[in-house]
C-alpha cells in the first residue's frame, strides 16, 4: 500500500509534467498562429532591403557583399537563372529547396517559407535549419534574374540561449522535486503522528501530546486530537471510578443483607435484634433501590426517543413541597433553611424537575456542615426562570467544580466512604435542565460552601420537540 507521502509527490510531479507539457503545447501554438507569420514578414523586408541595396549599386560585388550580409548572422542562398547556385554563412541542413519554389520567385513573386513551414509538434518553424524554411525574393544583378533566399542562423543567434534555457529548464525542473519532497516531508509529518497517537489510543495510552505547533488546518486537527486524548482519558478514568463506585455501592449492602439475613437464621436470637437486623436490611435495599433507579433515570434521560411531558405548573409551590419532605432531615442536623419562592407559574416536565430540585437539596444537606445554612431562592426575570441553591457546606476546588456533572463522579474521595451517594445526582441534574434547554452553573469554595444557578426560559421545550 503506497504512503500519503508517496501518492503526495507523485501527484505533485505528475502536476508539474502536465503542466509543462500543457504550458509547451499553448506557446506552440501561440508561435505557429502568431509568431510564424510575423516572423516571415519581418525576415522578407531583411531580404527585401538588400535585393533593393544590390539593384540601386552599381558597382557592387556581388558576392562580398552577401558574405557581409551573411556574418550579421544570416544564412543565404542564391540562384539565378542559369542555375548557378551559392551559399554564403553557415551551411543548411538540409538543401530541401522545390524546384517550383525558386522559378515563382525567379518569376518576380516572394516566397513564404517560413510562413509555411510545416505545423509540427515542437517549434521547429524558429529553430528547423533547412532551405524550404526561408524567405525568398527576386532581384536583378547585371541585367541577370536572381532569387535571393535567407534565414537567420538560430544557431550563431542563439545558440548560447538554447543551451541556457535547457539547463534552466533542468535545474527548474530538479529544485521543483526538491521542494516537492520537502514540502510533502513538512505536510505528511504530522498526520505520521497522527496515525501514530491514534494506534497509542487503540492500545489505550489517552496520554496523547503531539509536538504539532502549526496554525494550519493540521495544526487545529492535533490540537482537537490531543482534546480528544484528554478527554479520552477522563472517560476512561470516569469509567474505572464508575466501575469501582459502582462495585463499591453493590457490594456494601449486599454483603450487609447477606450478612444480616444469616443472623436472622439464629435460632437464640432476641426480638429487638431481630427487628434491628430487619430494618438494616430494609436501609441497604432501599439504598440498592436508589442507585438502580437513578442508573435508569439517567439512561433513560439520554435517549432520543425520552418521552419529554409538558404541563402547566407553580414552580414556587413545587419547591415548597419539596422542602416539607425534608424539614426532619433539616432538624436532625441543626440545618437552617430560608427561602423566597414567590408563585412562578411555569412550563415544564414537573416530574423531571422535581427530580432535579430533589437531587440538588439533598446535596445541600448532605455535604452540608453541622448547623450550617441553606438558601434557596426562585426569580422570574424577563423570559426566563433563575433557581439559586445556596449552603455553607464543605464545597469544592476549581478542579472538581469542572468535573461535577460529570457522571459517576465525586467531588472528594473519601465521600464515598463517608456519606452515602451514587455519583449520579448532578449528572441527573444537569441532564434535565439541558433537556428545558436551560443552564446550569455552580460556584464554589472549600470550606465556605456552594452555589447552584439554574436558569430556564420560560415555557421550557427541549430543543428537539
Amino acid at each position: 500500500m503506497k504512503s500519503i507521502y508517496s501518492k503526495f509527490v507523485i501527484a505533485t510531479i505528475a502536476i508539474i509534467l502536465i503542466s509543462t507539457l500543457l504550458g509547451f503545447l499553448i506557446a506552440n501554438t501561440y508561435y505557429h498562429q502568431l509568431v510564424k507569420p510575423l516572423n516571415d514578414e519581418k525576415n522578407i523586408s531583411v531580404a527585401q532591403n538588400l535585393s533593393s541595396y544590390i539593384e540601386s549599386q552599381e558597382n557592387i560585388m556581388l558576392e562580398d557583399y552577401l558574405e557581409s550580409a551573411a556574418s550579421m548572422g544570416y544564412q543565404i542562398y542564391t540562384v539565378n537563372a542559369g542555375g548557378y547556385e551559392q551559399y554564403f554563412g553557415a551551411p543548411f541542413k538540409s538543401q530541401n529547396l522545390q524546384q517550383d519554389a525558386v522559378d515563382s520567385v525567379l518569376s518576380g513573386e516572394i516566397y513564404h517559407g517560413m510562413r509555411e513551414f510545416p505545423m509540427e509538434t515542437f517549434v521547429t518553424g524558429f529553430f528547423a535549419n533547412e532551405l524550404r524554411n526561408t524567405v525568398g525574393v527576386p532581384f536583378t544583378y547585371e541585367n541577370e534574374r536572381y532569387a535571393l533566399f535567407i534565414r537567420p542562423d538560430i544557431k550563431l543567434l542563439f545558440s548560447e540561449v538554447h543551451v541556457l534555457m535547457g539547463w534552466m529548464i533542468l535545474i527548474m525542473f530538479i529544485i521543483s522535486v526538491i521542494l516537492v519532497l520537502i514540502a510533502s516531508k513538512y505536510l505528511v509529518k504530522p498526520i505520521t503522528k497522527l496515525t501514530s497517537a491514534t494506534k497509542e489510543i487503540q492500545t489505550g495510552n489517552f496520554d496523547i501530546k503531539l509536538d504539532i505547533s502549526r496554525q494550519d488546518e493540521l495544526g487545529v486537527l492535533a490540537r482537537s486530537f490531543e482534546e480528544m486524548g484528554l478527554r479520552l482519558s477522563q472517560l476512561d478514568q470516569m469509567r474505572r471510578e464508575f466501575v469501582s463506585n459502582v462495585s463499591h455501592d453493590f457490594q456494601s449492602p449486599l454483603l450487609n443483607i447477606q450478612g444480616y439475613t444469616q443472623l436472622l437464621g439464629k435460632e437464640d436470637l432476641k426480638q429487638e435484634e431481630k427487628a434491628h437486623y430487619i430494618q438494616v436490611i430494609q436501609q441497604e435495599t432501599n439504598r440498592l433501590s436508589l442507585l438502580t433507579k437513578q442508573l435508569l433515570l439517567l439512561t433513560s434521560l439520554e435517549k432520543e426517543e425520552f418521552i419529554f411531558k409538558p404541563a402547566t405548573f407553580n414552580l414556587g409551590t413545587q419547591m415548597k413541597e419539596l422542602i416539607q419532605k425534608y424539614v426532619w432531615q433539616l432538624d436532625e442536623k441543626g440545618i437552617a433553611l430560608t427561602f423566597h419562592l414567590p408563585d412562578v407559574i411555569f412550563r415544564g416536565d414537573g416530574n423531571l424537575l422535581h427530580n432535579a430540585w430533589e437531587n440538588l437539596l439533598t446535596n445541600a444537606i448532605k455535604y452540608n456542615k453541622e448547623n450550617g445554612e441553606i438558601e434557596i431562592s426562585l426569580h422570574e426575570e424577563t423570559d426566563r426562570v433563575k433557581i439559586i441553591f445556596k449552603d455553607t457546606g464543605i464545597g469544592m476546588s476549581p478542579e472538581e467544580v469542572e468535573r461535577i456533572f460529570d457522571r459517576f463522579y465525586r467531588a472528594d474521595p473519601s465521600r464515598s466512604k463517608e456519606i452515602e451517594g451514587t455519583g449520579l445526582g448532578l449528572s441527573i441534574v444537569d441532564r434535565i435542565i439541558k433537556l428545558h434547554d436551560g443552564s446550569i452553573t455552580v460556584t464554589s469554595e472549600p470550606g465556605k460552601g456552594s452555589e447552584f444557578v439554574v436558569m430556564l426560559p420560560e415555557n421550557s421545550m427541549p430543543p428537539h420537540l
